[in-house]
């Protein structure tokens, strides 16, 4: 199994307010977490931070190798939870940092099965064979607008409200959460990234290079973002089965 990530300012922002991790569990299992960071100066970077470390601390701390799947949905869900109520906390002690919040998208792989869990529109895809599928559905404005049939798909990559998130970590006391499980095959990539990617690049041309090397591949997509106008934070990070 090869885990692989980055994180670039992009070319418009003055700071990076997402945050990654990712690592390895016992019994060839992995892990990885993504956040993108929102609120004032200062407090996106630190939502997402403090997201990370506490879901990477949770992960790293609860799982064991002989845990079952439900035990895995679990441990995803508290972390994602016990995450929530840390950003919530910090801001409401911190009157600069009121209001700050993160999207984040988490996934544990161990035989064969993928379990990601979300809030936000920062997204994970699967990469198999010649096949790239979204399986995240992101928490925003314009997507209930899509699967309403208001507009469409193409349109939605243009709408003024797109950036407009539904759900997020560290706004409210509780978050409602997104879980799902699937298989993946050997060869198959499992990729999470905030929007600073998704909002540049194709979902044609994320599956274009992932017949690359793992590392190439996410550094080609972020090249691709920032040539494509890199007006937002851009962060990869992947997992090869």
């Amino acid at each position: 199994m090869q885990l692989y990530g980055k994180s670039d300012i992009g070319l418009v922002r003055k700071s990076n307010q997402d945050n990654f991790a990712f690592g390895q569990l016992p019994g060839g299992g992995a892990w990885l977490v993504v956040c993108d960071g929102m609120g004032g100066v200062n407090g996106g970077s630190v939502a997402s931070k403090l997201a990370v470390e506490r879901i990477s601390w949770q992960l790293k701390s609860t799982y064991w190798r002989t845990v079952s799947a439900a035990g895995i949905k679990n441990i995803l869900i508290t972390a994602i939870y016990n995450a929530n109520r840390s950003v919530y906390q910090k801001g409401q002690q911190t009157p600069a940092l009121h209001g700050m919040g993160t999207t984040v998208v988490a996934a544990v792989l161990r035989d064969g099965t993928a379990h990601v869990a979300h809030a936000g529109d920062s997204r994970a895809y699967l990469l198999s064979g010649t096949k790239l599928t979204r399986v995240t559905t992101d928490h925003s404005i314009v997507q209930e607008l899509v699967n309403h049939g208001d507009i469409s798909e193409e349109e939605a990559k243009t709408h003024p409200q797109k950036n407009i998130i539904t759900r997020v970590l560290g706004v409210e006391p509780a978050v409602e959460i997104d879980y799902q499980e699937f298989a993946v095959l050997e060869g198959d990539t499992l990729l999470l990234c905030t929007d600073g990617l998704t909002n540049y690049v194709e979902e044609q041309d994320i599956l274009k290079q992932s017949a690359q090397p793992l590392e190439l591949c996410c550094d080609t997509l972020i090249e691709l973002a920032k040539q494509n106008g890199g007006g937002d934070n851009i962060t990869i990070t992947a997992v090869q089965y």
